[in-house]
């Protein structure tokens, strides 16, 4: 008789399906990969080449033959086979081999479509999860950021990553009120793209918009000024040229984007209950995500709202650790009884 009692089942796995970045948290080990959400692939044979941080060095150095992707845009996904071979790679790598698939709780953006939650779903499910469940990415970053959400007491979240920015409402464990907007880290580096070429007419790649922005980059004055050295391409010659960038550009670069973050916060701040509005003025709102990182977004949010403002902890990983928490809470949302999963829970995969 076959021995089963040496047989490891996999434990459950929690994914932050973020624009920029991947993060994966282990049950009972914490965050065990974190990888930017791109892939490289060869364009004669559709063989995935490399994923992740070696994939991101690639990007915008690629010969005819080969390109690179990120599989997801604006939070959802864009490119459906190469989110699943992505994804399959990445739990393939947590998991090793094991004779029992792991049940998968993915975050999804607040704003999300019905037809995208079953995009996120079946790729799920054919990356090979046992079953998938969904979690909005505000309630997770608010427990990633140590926000107690369980009592009658308005809290805030402004979750700032790459590809949107939700925004919402919490109290008695769910969203009161909230928005997802597709404006967040990469709309910054868009628009500092748009004013160098503006502004100096000279074009400048991706990967060197993001590492200006998290040099010198900021939305509020710095007490100190900072400048950097910029290398791109003159549109008027087409030869390479050297620029010098300061902070106080960046705040001007940034200054669209900003507003349309700021307008999605006083929109939700508008639709809230004023008991809960006068909770939030005494709680303050907590920001997390990547894009919270960017110098005086803090600031620049509490002079606009009149709200005390606040970066969450380990910003960037609030998401995953928030969703991670809640793989022990699995068991109750599959019977109904806990109130954290997607107002509308999805879930699907192997019984």
């Amino acid at each position: 008789m076959f021995d089963f009692s040496n047989i490891k089942i996999t434990k459950d796995i929690a994914i932050d399906l973020g624009t920029a970045s991947i993060l994966v948290y282990v049950q009972d080990k914490g965050i065990v990969l974190r990888e930017p959400s791109i892939v490289a692939l060869d364009k004669s044979t559709g063989r995935l080449l490399k994923i992740g941080e070696e994939a991101q060095k690639m990007l915008g150095r690629t010969p005819g033959s080969v390109v690179t992707i990120r599989p997801l845009r604006d939070g959802v996904i864009s490119d459906y086979e190469m989110t699943e071979r992505m994804l399959r790679e990445y739990i393939r790598r947590v998991t090793g081999f094991r004779f029992f698939k792991p049940r998968v709780l993915i975050c999804v953006p607040g704003g999300i479509t019905e037809v995208e939650e079953r995009a996120v779903i079946d790729a799920g499910i054919q990356a090979g999860a046992r079953r998938v469940y969904l979690i909005e990415e505000p309630l997770a970053a608010s427990i990633g950021a140590g926000m107690d959400i369980s009592h009658p007491d308005g809290h805030m979240v402004v979750d700032i990553g790459g590809g949107t920015t939700d925004i919402a409402v919490l109290s008695l464990n769910s969203i009161v009120e909230d928005a997802s907007i597709k404006v967040a880290g990469d709309a910054f580096n868009e628009a500092l793209i748009k004013y160098v070429k503006r502004k100096h007419n000279v074009l400048i790649g991706e990967q060197t918009a993001e590492a200006v922005k998290t040099s010198i980059g900021c939305v509020f004055p710095r007490p100190k000024e900072l400048s950097c050295e910029v290398k791109g391409r003159c549109m008027l010659t087409g030869l390479p040229r050297v620029i010098t960038l300061t902070s106080e550009e960046t705040i001007t670069a940034f200054e669209e984007v900003c507003n349309r973050i700021f307008d999605a916060i006083h929109g939700v701040l508008e639709r809230t209950p004023p008991e809960l509005v006068g909770d939030i003025s005494s709680n303050g709102i907590v920001l997390t995500g990547g894009g919270s990182l960017i110098w005086g977004m803090d600031k620049v949010i509490e002079a606009r709202v009149g709200i005390q403002t606040r970066v969450a902890d380990d910003a960037i990983s609030c998401v995953a650790y928030g969703t991670g928490k809640m793989l022990d809470s699995l068991d109750k949302m599959q019977d109904g009884t806990v109130n954290f999963l997607r107002r509308k829970q999805l879930s699907r995969g192997m019984q």
